[in-house]
């Protein structure tokens, strides 16, 4: 009998000395019973429990709260109602699954929050997994927060349209053990300003209440057009306030609207065919070209007063003003500069002023500019028009068309041109300068002379009118340099020569080598290189100043 019993216990004692593995980490040692494992000992399905509890801010229970929940991706979920002690529950949820809660009671902020529910305790599989909200805190939606709009020009802001939003107006108190992925809980309110500019918004939480969440007023105005012309002319306003500021109910506080444009800016010109307004950086040519018959349009940084805006026109010489109108359009942002019928002709260059005052703070805009008449696309050949010397003289010892020595000749192009640095162009005359008879030769300034030297010409762009009495004419308007002109010159430096009505001259520019890094010395305005020789036959006598 003995002998049995110890051979019973043996196998017994075998299997308690050795060391049982546990390789799958299931916490159930390998071998023991079949099954080993325990994922098939515990539901394949788990399922868990969502409860919690909903309280006002002041921490009293909300009872008939609706708590919808959506069970991850699922297209139905559950909801339930908070009892006399503001508690729910909601079971049979899948457990590990993402849930979202939906807290809402009419006359209460609404609450969002995830979580999720809990599938495991440690790789044990469980049932009965919590995920607990709360408690839950909603704010009471009966209080009105009002706020007084004004205009930059100080009026009230009839028909602003602003938005409150409330943030936070909802908590999850959490304990040490659960967790939310994420809680929202925010009050959108929309108003229109009343007729004394007054914003209400109605429905949201009292200043006593948020203060207690440490939750924020955020208010939103949208620009707006505050003079009915359908053009913006306002910015937008946004402020933030905490509960903590606000603790009362029906208190104004105010926005002050500001301009579209910062009324610290001054006002200048952004845009338009006239580029040269912009400033002295923009002074290409072809972004200076007005077409014959074309306005000139300029755009503002910011609106203009609409009886601001005064604008003179003159030619090249400045020495009268040409008819034009100017009128303000899109609210002020824009002006339509119209010059007469022919006036702007192709070729020429014209002198503009425009002075405009902002409607948005008074600063002033003052400025000259240039432009030119043409096509962009539509490039004309470059002629001489006109040859005039000024006449030193006075009768009568002056000689009709005499030229003397030491006066100045001008010669006049078809169009501006720009002399770009490096050498100068020749003129050459069709005269006998040295006296010894013929021309050319080795006769300085003679056409045809061997070394094709003659007279240097030199930009000579007008800052004033031509002098015709003393004291000389003044200019319109002070005129900006364009750096093109059709008005060069040069000084006669030869013996007397009459005749000069008929007498032939020739600008050389085909002796002309490239300046490295342009494409000629010369260019006209439609930036066209200038190296054919021009000529003309007749220099115009310009008498000398008449005295007062």
């Amino acid at each position: 009998m003995k002998k049995q019993v110890l051979m019973a216990v043996l196998p017994l004692m075998v299997w308690g000395c050795g060391d049982p593995t546990d390789a799958d980490n299931d916490g159930v040692a390998d071998g023991i019973r079949d099954p080993n494992n325990v994922s098939v000992v515990v539901p394949s399905t788990p399922k868990g429990t969502v409860s919690g509890q909903v309280l006002s801010t002041t921490l009293q229970p909300i009872a008939d709260v609706t708590v919808a929940m959506t069970i991850g991706s699922q297209p139905t979920g559950k909801s339930a109602t908070t009892d006399a002690s503001g508690n729910f529950v909601m079971t049979d949820v899948p457990a590990g699954a993402q849930v979202l809660l939906t807290f809402s009671k009419t006359g209460f902020s609404t609450l969002r929050a995830t979580s999720t529910v809990p599938s495991s305790a440690g790789t044990v599989p469980i049932n009965n997994g919590n995920a607990s909200f709360g408690p839950v805190t909603l704010t009471q939606l009966n209080s009105t927060l009002t706020v007084n709009v004004v205009t930059p020009a100080g009026r009230p802001a009839v028909g602003a349209k602003g938005v409150l939003e409330v943030d936070k107006a909802g908590s999850v108190i959490l304990s040490n053990y659960d967790q939310a992925a994420s809680v929202v809980s925010k009050v959108y309110v929309e108003a229109t300003a009343d007729s004394n500019g007054v914003l209400t918004f109605s429905g949201v939480p009292a200043g006593v209440e948020l203060a207690r969440l440490n939750g924020t007023y955020n208010l939103w105005i949208a620009p707006m057009d505050s003079n009915g012309d359908g053009v913006v002319d306002t910015g937008g306003y946004t402020k933030s306030y905490s509960g903590a500021s606000i603790v009362s109910t029906s208190v104004t506080t105010l926005a002050q609207l500001a301009y579209s444009k910062p009324s610290n800016v001054a006002l200048t010109i952004e845009g338009g065919n006239v580029s040269s307004l912009k400033g002295t950086t923009e002074l290409d040519p072809l972004r200076n070209m007005v077409r014959p018959g074309e306005p000139i349009y300029v755009y503002f940084n910011q609106p203009v007063q609409p009886g601001s805006i005064f604008v003179r026109l003159t030619d090249e010489y400045a020495k009268e003003s040409l008819p034009v109108t100017a009128s303000v359009n899109v609210g002020g942002y824009s002006a339509t500069i119209t010059p007469a019928n022919g006036i702007v002709q192709e070729g020429k260059e014209y002198n503009i002023f425009v002075r405009a005052v902002s409607a948005e703070g008074g600063s002033n805009y003052s400025r000259t500019g240039f432009f030119f008449g043409g096509d962009q696309a539509a490039p004309k050949a470059i002629t001489i028009a006109e040859l005039r010397y000024q006449e030193q003289d006075r009768p009568p010892a002056v000689a009709a068309f005499q030229l003397n020595t030491g006066e100045t000749v001008y010669v006049s192009f078809s169009a501006p041109i720009a002399k770009q640095v490096g050498q100068s162009v020749q003129v050459l005359l069709g005269a006998d300068i040295d006296g010894v008879g013929g021309t050319g030769g080795n006769s300085f300034g003679e056409i045809g002379n061997n070394s094709g030297q003659g007279f240097t010409l030199d930009m000579a762009e007008p800052t004033k009118p031509i002098q015709t009495r003393t004291p000389a004419e003044l200019p319109v308007f002070g005129i900006q340099p364009s750096g093109y002109s059709t008005r060069y010159s040069f000084i006669y430096s030869g013996n007397a020569l009459v005749g000069t009505d008929r007498m032939r001259v020739q600008v050389v520019f085909s002796n002309l080598a490239p300046v490295l890094g342009t494409n000629d010395v010369y260019e006209s305005i439609w930036g066209q290189p200038i190296n054919a020789d021009l000529e003309l036959a007749g220099i115009i006598q310009q008498p000398p100043p008449a005295l007062p």
